[in-house]
């Protein structure tokens, strides 16, 4: 049975799939764990999973308890990719998450902060050891601590976005 979206005709089984196990989702996991190991000289998730599938890969990113977001490039980032952890943490869905702006995660106050962040790490390439405070949809703050933030890369070396992940937050509201 075939479907029409805006993207154009779609089996049902394309629309039924996980947003995170989608095709163009598949690329942007192995661009979030590849884009880290060059960052970082270390994996992501396990030294293992470059020999994962994409689907495996893709899978395993999402169902990680490390917090890992990511926007595109854009002049006013939009969230590109969020994992479960990242969904329970600012209290949303996919669909209601992905397509946001990404400053809408810090408070009103706090933008220019994490502004100046993000354009160092895109200076520099990557940063280790980030804290700050964000809110989840409801307002609720809460302290992100030991944070990696990294430039996204496609397949020829391009900059095509910006990442995040930490293990460690607490509530502070």
């Amino acid at each position: 049975m075939n479907t029409t979206s805006p993207r154009g005709p779609q089996t049902a089984a394309a629309t039924t799939e996980a947003p995170w196990l989608q095709p163009e989702r598949l690329v942007l996991s192995r661009r979030l764990l590849a884009s880290h190991r060059q960052a970082f000289g270390r994996p992501l998730l396990t030294s293992s999973e470059s020999q994962l599938s994409d689907r495996q890969a893709a899978q395993a990113l999402f169902a990680a308890p490390v917090v890992v977001l990511a926007h595109d490039g854009g002049s006013d980032p939009c969230l590109i990719y969020a994992n479960r952890a990242a969904l329970v943490l600012w209290s949303h869905r996919w669909h209601s998450l992905i397509g946001q702006p990404s400053r809408l995660t810090a408070e009103p106050d706090r933008r220019a902060d994490r502004q100046r962040l993000l354009e160092r790490a895109r200076a520099v390439g990557a940063l280790e050891g980030y804290t700050g405070v964000r809110i989840d949809r409801h307002g609720r703050r809460f302290l992100i601590q030991r944070a990696r933030l990294w430039t996204l890369t496609d397949s020829e070396g391009t900059a095509c976005g910006q990442a995040a992940a930490f293990s460690d937050w607490y509530r502070i509201d």
